[in-house]
């Protein structure tokens, strides 16, 4: 299949990768740019996997209130100098994500923060609810676990900070965002932790108790 030269740009921009590399990761994946992003970062060919491994002990902590006074988010991402903590590139992410997690209300960074015993209890769940559903009866147990997989996922999708879309462009992941940071600022950066406040949110919580 022929390849653009405009999605190779894409990809080395979110990347880092050299053209070359970009190519045949288009090709390899049939012009599937997330599938593209995977191979290169399998490969080891993109920047943000070679960077991925150095530590970052520098950064800032971003704040964001809605224009409401309702939301509030306060959130860490790090680096690994103090000289791109202090980067406009660095700190425009920072308040992107700050924003977004008002906006998307993740519960965690990533899927591995995601606690066990409720993934096991959604999953206890999704089986449940099938073996109620008559169209399933009879279906192979490889089936139901795909399908139980499939749930999981989406709640990773819909609740893991990473694993969300990114409110300013659905097209790309917050992932792919801090990929393409990477690269862009040339070091590694991650997200330690974030708080999102709502007003009246314990009083709510407690008056259901």
């Amino acid at each position: 299949m022929e390849i653009t030269a405009s999605s190779v740009k894409e990809l080395r921009e979110r990347t880092g990768a050299g053209m070359m590399d970009c190519k045949k990761a288009l090709l390899e994946t049939k012009g599937n740019l997330d599938e593209a992003i995977e191979f290169l970062r399998k490969k080891g060919l993109s920047a943000a996997a070679k960077k991925a491994g150095r530590a970052t002990s520098e950064g800032s902590i971003g704040s964001y209130v809605h224009s409401n006074g309702k939301i509030a988010v306060l959130v860490e991402v790090n680096c690994e100098t103090d000289f791109v903590a202090r980067n406009e590139n660095f700190q425009a992410l920072v308040k992107d994500l700050a924003m977004h997690i008002a906006a998307s209300a993740p519960v965690c960074v990533s899927a591995d923060d995601m606690p066990q015993d409720f993934i096991a209890k959604e999953k206890e769940i999704a089986l449940a609810q099938l073996k109620e559903d008559p169209k399933m009866s009879g279906k192979p147990d490889q089936v139901i676990q795909k399908i139980i997989e499939g749930k999981i996922q989406k709640i990773y999708d819909e609740q893991c900070l990473l694993n969300q879309k990114f409110v300013k462009n659905p097209d790309q992941k917050i992932s792919e965002l801090l990929s393409q940071s990477i690269s862009t600022i040339g070091e590694n950066i991650s997200v330690a932790r974030f708080a999102r406040f709502v007003l009246g949110e314990i009083v709510q919580a407690a008056a259901q108790e």
